[in-house]
């Protein structure tokens, strides 16, 4: 019995997809952290119930924070991306949030470049809000712990590789530092879009658009590179292929990035039939129906698709390409001006 509906819709479900492929598959992947984040700035004294808490979001994370506040009792102000729908604005309203959605931009850095400055603002005319800084405060990778230890249990650490997202670096930061406690082998393939500046692909704009949500156009703190082993790009077309293929071949329906992961993971699952490979799916498909799924019969075969396989980030390209990180830092890869 759950006190909250937080609790119940936070534990992904773990599917088995193939011989040596699984799928972590979230309602909404950041309830975690965010409740565990809340927990303690509360405990702590940061925060008490009807604070208001102040963040900017392209989707899951603005769901996430709107729940926490609802279970705890607090405020909750989310600076929206575009990219934020209609189902779910109007969720968040119900929910008691404020939201406030930028205008329209060409780029993700200028719709992200927004979000930070209306922050400010606020902050500047109102310092007693909070601002949950999931971009920067490593308060957020806290609350991985249990999906590590769901994923130890039913599939061990031997062999392993977690595909997800990197998007503020989090969710699969805190969960790859968990299962490395058991196993330090454990390998974390991280998925790009195109244009984001995280891993040094900031010059390449994606035609079709940029996957909001796992990339970036400012730093990120939270984001620490030496924890990846392989970095992916992946464009909005073979995402669509991803996500197209996941509900198509075995009824789940899941986010745009899920769909990249799952490109991904099925390509590593194939090439190296030793390893277990299990890819996150942080969210649910219902907000990418109209930009999507909608498009489902423009979806290329996903078996025809291959990544470009990469020794430097100069050599990036359209539509996939792949490079293995090495857990290095990010100083010790540059993008060359040749």
């Amino acid at each position: 019995m759950f006190d909250h509906i937080a609790d119940a819709i936070k534990t992904p479900a773990l599917i088995r997809l193939g011989d040596n492929l699984y799928v972590a598959r979230f309602e909404t992947m950041k309830v975690y952290s965010t409740l565990v984040a809340v927990e303690r700035l509360m405990q702590t004294g940061v925060v008490k119930p009807g604070d208001t808490l102040l963040d900017s979001s392209s989707g899951i994370y603005a769901y996430a924070l709107a729940l926490a506040c609802h279970k705890f009792g607090m405020r909750c102000h989310i600076i929206a991306s575009k990219t934020v729908e209609k189902t779910l604005m109007t969720q968040l309203q119900i929910l008691g949030a404020t939201v406030e959605q930028v205008p329209p931009s060409a780029t993700l850095k200028l719709d992200q470049s927004q979000r930070v400055a209306r922050i400010k603002t606020l902050l500047a005319s109102n310092p007693e809000i909070h601002w949950m800084r999931q971009y920067h405060d490593d308060i957020h990778y806290a609350g991985y712990e249990p999906v590590a230890e769901l994923i130890q249990a039913s599939l061990g650490t031997k062999r392993l590789s977690v595909v997800g997202g990197v998007g503020s670096g989090c969710s699969t930061g805190g969960l790859i530092q968990a299962l490395r406690r058991t196993n330090d082998d454990v390998e974390l393939i991280g998925v790009q879009p195109f244009g984001s500046m995280t891993f040094h692909c900031e010059h390449i704009e994606d035609p079709g658009i940029i996957i909001a949500g796992i990339g970036t156009s400012i730093p990120f703190r939270n984001v620490r590179h030496a924890l990846y082993d392989q970095i992916h790009w992946v464009s909005f077309d073979h995402g669509l292929a991803g996500s197209v293929a996941l509900l198509r071949n075995h009824a789940i329906f899941a986010g745009l990035s899920s769909g990249c992961c799952h490109l991904v993971a099925w390509h590593e699952a194939l090439r190296r039939p030793e390893q277990t490979v299990l890819f996150i799916a942080p969210d649910t498909g219902h907000r990418y129906v109209d930009g999507v799924y909608a498009h489902h019969r423009d979806a290329r075969d996903m078996r025809t698709l291959a990544p470009k396989r990469i020794t430097r980030t100069d050599e990036l390209a359209l539509p996939w390409s792949a490079m293995a990180w090495c857990r290095r830092p990010p100083q010790t890869i540059q993008l060359t001006d040749d």
